[in-house]
């Protein structure tokens, strides 16, 4: 008998000491404050379009494509950034550009027109607020010179001084040989009532 209640003993005390650590252990996660959205670091623009990789998620459609570059041109003109920043973000939005318009600049001419670009903007109190691309419907695609090509719209609303202005932009892509949509060039599209 005196082994048995030895053995109800040792069983009672392992018994009690596992509820005292399932109890604790459902108190830590109780007590625990789960991370809130707020606590989450977010990225700024910036930071998101240096954290893509156009050679694992290049965009897939003429769409996407002028959308990604849009984001690159409101970055440049209206959000803050570094000198180093600034050089990766040119490098990057170029990686967007047909090879055709990427060799007639090479990538330092490229980044000092861009700076003088920046700067004419900021001296004439001007941003780009927001943009919106044309609906996929409204793209043309067409097939010239065994090449195939897209066109489409870009709409920009521009803050110049306190005066909201709209400016729309017309892109003409071209098909590499990878696959990948590649901007040759935009213009200007002049407003019919002026």
């Amino acid at each position: 008998m005196a082994e048995s209640k030895s053995t109800n003993v040792k069983k009672l005390i392992i018994l009690g000491v596992l509820c005292a650590l399932i109890i604790g252990v459902f108190a830590f996660l109780a007590n625990r404050r789960p991370a809130s959205l707020d606590e989450i670091p977010k990225l700024s623009p910036v930071e998101q379009l240096l954290a893509r990789n156009l050679n694992t998620s290049y965009p897939p459609t003429p769409k996407e494509v002028v959308k990604l570059y849009s984001e690159y041109t409101r970055c440049f003109y209206s959000e803050t950034f570094t000198e180093d920043e600034l050089e990766a973000l040119a490098i990057k939005s170029r990686e967007l550009l047909d090879d055709e318009l990427v060799a007639n600049q090479t990538d330092e001419e490229f980044l000092n027109s861009l700076k003088l670009d920046i700067d004419r903007y900021h001296a004439e109190n001007r941003s780009i607020l927001s943009y919106s691309i044309a609906s996929a419907a409204d793209v043309d695609y067409n097939s010239f010179d065994g090449s195939e090509w897209a066109s489409l719209s870009c709409y920009y609303s521009m803050r110049i001084g306190k005066t909201i202005v709209p400016v729309q932009e017309k892109y003409l892509l071209r098909k590499d040989l990878e696959g990948h949509w590649k901007i040759v060039g935009w213009e200007l599209v002049e407003d019919e009532d002026e």
